[in-house]
């Protein structure tokens, strides 16, 4: 399998296979590279320590012969190291012995050394081999040393002791270590098994309810105990299935709004105009009449389009905000200035508190609205004779604009949503008696856009107080 496929393989399968591959490939890698290290530091350490041991054996057997010959003390010590270690000992004065197979009493077809290995005995040199032993059929570790006398080869010794007792501690050491490992392996590929589901359950569930959500179903959420990172991923899902809930919510009632409050306008300029057109309308002063309807309807519609189409563009991100330097207090002066005759038409006591060094960084189009909003809410439904108090306040590097009147005031239950589109607090009230619940909403808008806070507090019978609270002022930016 070339690169590519196995790519294309691991595009192909889904990510449990990839989990399990991943594990059983490191697995794998992981007992193939202990039971080599352990077979390198076996041969390093214990092997080569053997070897060691026999060329230091044959040294001391080389002293002894090199300072007694080959008397009584050289042949005891032969026999001590041949009947009290695992090594076994050749002595002979001829090497070429060793390699005609000699000193054994039959003659073999294979030799103890090699012709190039006698050679470097007769040279003087020390030999080291590994190979099957000639007479009794068993792989050996052999020490091959020349001796010495007066700078003449005067015979060779043979040390060697069979590979099965250098290999055979080894052979338990590796049944213990292949136990051990397979026991790992066992717990790993458990372990993996376990962290694999728990890994792929919460995404199976993921794409099972997103799938659900583009069908529009947003109800479904993804149960999780675990606060790793697929946990806080699925409490993340969760808010998004839940903030798109409260979006398909939020789009279902404002249509079910929009359609309520285009109906009945549209009801009323059709019947009008219909009854205008069928002739049904006997005096001008009649016809008068419903023109002044359609028209009333008409404007009525002109100035929900407009709301709707503000309202949009505030909530999006895009929207730019001309924002510069403005004397507050200057502001809310002339919005109060277009309201007078509608103050005077309800004999409203209006008191007004503008300290004129509240300056505001702010988009001054949008901030009148804001204040025309507040200022036509706090007269619409406060009763003839009222009070309101408008004042624009400096506190260190706060500008605050607190509205208060004495009108019918907003019931507790209400103050929580009173911001949002098309909420109204009295629901069957008539046109008449207020708009279409998109004024708060705007103002909450044209607020954020400027870093701002609103607060409304109220009590039923009592009056309502709205705050607006600006932050500092960056002259640096002008």
């Amino acid at each position: 399998m070339g690169i590519n496929s196995l790519r294309q393989f691991m595009n192909d399968i889904g990510l449990k296979q990839k989990i399990w591959l991943t594990i059983a490939a490191v697995s794998l890698i992981t007992v193939v590279i202990s039971l080599g290290l352990t077979y390198f530091l076996y041969q390093k350490f214990y092997v080569d320590e053997q070897k060691e041991l026999l060329f230091l054996q044959g040294r001391n057997l080389e002293k002894i012969y090199i300072s007694e010959g080959e008397g009584e003390g050289f042949q005891q010590r032969l026999n001590w190291i041949n009947n009290n270690s695992k090594a076994h000992t050749i002595y002979t004065k001829d090497p070429m012995k060793l390699s005609a197979a000699l000193p054994y009493e039959k003659k073999l077809t294979e030799t103890l050394i090699t012709f190039k290995e006698r050679q470097q005995l007769l040279n003087g040199q020390t030999v080291t081999m590994v190979r099957k032993h000639p007479m009794f059929e068993k792989d050996i570790l052999a020490v091959a040393i020349p001796l010495k006398d007066q700078d003449e080869l005067s015979g060779a010794l043979f040390l060697y002791m069979p590979l099965e007792d250098v290999y055979g501690p080894f052979k338990s050491i590796r049944l213990i270590l292949t136990a051990a490992l397979l026991i790992i392996l066992f717990v790993v590929v458990w372990a993996g098994r376990k962290i694999a589901s728990q890994i792929i359950q919460p995404i199976k569930k993921m794409e099972t309810i997103s799938e659900r959500m583009a069908n529009g179903d947003f109800s479904k959420r993804i149960d999780t105990t675990s606060s790793d990172e697929v946990g806080a991923l699925a409490k993340s899902f969760n808010r998004l299935a839940g903030s798109l809930e409260d979006v398909e919510n939020q789009r279902k009632e404002f249509l079910q709004n929009v359609s309520h409050e285009l109906r009945t306008p549209l009801s009323y300029m059709r019947g009008y105009t219909e009854a205008i057109l069928e002739g049904v309308v006997d005096s001008e002063e009649e016809r008068q009449r419903y023109l002044q309807i359609i028209h009333q309807e008409t404007a009525r519609l002109s100035r929900l389009v407009h709301d709707l189409l503000d309202l949009a563009q505030l909530e999006g991100d895009s929207y730019p905000m001309k924002k510069e330097p403005i004397a507050f207090a200057q502001l809310v002066a002339d919005v109060v200035e277009r309201f007078k005759l509608r103050i005077e038409e309800k004999n409203i006591d209006l008191n007004l508190h503008l300290n004129e060094e509240a300056i505001i960084e702010g988009d001054s189009d949008r901030l009148e609205q804001v204040v025309s909003n507040l200022l036509d809410n706090a007269i619409r439904y406060s009763e003839e004779n009222a009070k309101i108090n408008i004042s624009v306040d400096l506190s260190g590097d706060e500008v605050t604009l607190s509205l208060q009147d004495t009108g019918k005031g907003i019931p507790q239950k209400d103050l929580e949503n009173i911001m949002d589109r098309f909420y109204r607090v009295n629901k069957s009230r008539t046109r008449i008696e207020g708009g279409v619940g998109l004024g708060l909403a705007i103002v909450k808008q044209i607020i954020l856009k400027h870093e701002g806070d609103i607060r409304i507090h109220s009590t039923p019978g009592e009056g309502t107080v709205i705050v607006l609270t600006f932050g500092p002022l960056d002259l640096d930016k002008f």
